[in-house]
């Protein structure tokens, strides 16, 4: 069964994320199409990127970068959940990205974006680095403004109206996570 990871992109106290994280997980598991699995970035603490040889050699020294290696390669397909700061995503997530590289490539991947504007802006520049890492990031995304889906900018309260928004988004990562399984298989039987 297709393996889909949902990335909670924020790691700060008192996240939003985490609400909307939970929501996606919950409804995503009702589905029989895919097994969803949160990916939670305060579980894998990182440093910033501290290998010697660039992500792309795949020539792992430490111990953190092996353990996000082997919890990334385990998925088809993912999912990010992201708020916008400063017009981009968070650095935690950025981060996270840069240090693998072989582990993202041929699998797809949509946005959940969150924050006063809906995060558009972080998604803007997360497709451009899943271009870079050989990820096919699919066109549907759920946007989710503080002014509508936020009380008090606090408290997650989505409307119904998301769902059509989410349930496409899934329906393109799962379609596109089976379409690229011949390109992952064949990269795997060379290495």
């Amino acid at each position: 069964m297709t393996r889909i990871g949902m990335i909670l992109g924020s790691t700060r106290p008192n996240r939003n994320g985490e609400q909307v994280a939970h929501w996606a997980v919950n409804l995503a598991s009702k589905r029989d199409d895919a097994e969803f699995e949160l990916v939670d970035l305060r579980d894998f603490p990182l440093p910033h990127l501290d290998e010697q040889m660039p992500p792309s050699f795949g020539q792992y020294q430490n111990e953190h970068t092996r353990r996000w290696a082997e919890k990334v390669s385990s998925f088809d397909g993912f999912v990010i959940v992201t708020p916008e700061y400063n017009h981009s995503t968070t650095g935690v997530l950025k981060n996270a990205l840069d240090y693998l590289f072989a582990e993202w490539n041929n699998k797809a991947v949509g946005f959940i974006s969150y924050g006063p504007h809906g995060g558009v802006r972080a998604v803007e520049h997360l497709r451009a680095m899943a271009g870079e890492l050989m990820m096919a990031d699919v066109r549907a995304q759920v946007v989710l403004p503080f002014t509508t889906e936020f009380e008090n900018h606090r408290y997650f309260k989505p409307g119904d109206y998301n769902l059509p928004a989410f349930n496409t988004m899934l329906d393109q990562v799962i379609a596109w996570s089976d379409a690229l399984a011949p390109l992952r298989a064949k990269k795997q039987a060379t290495t």
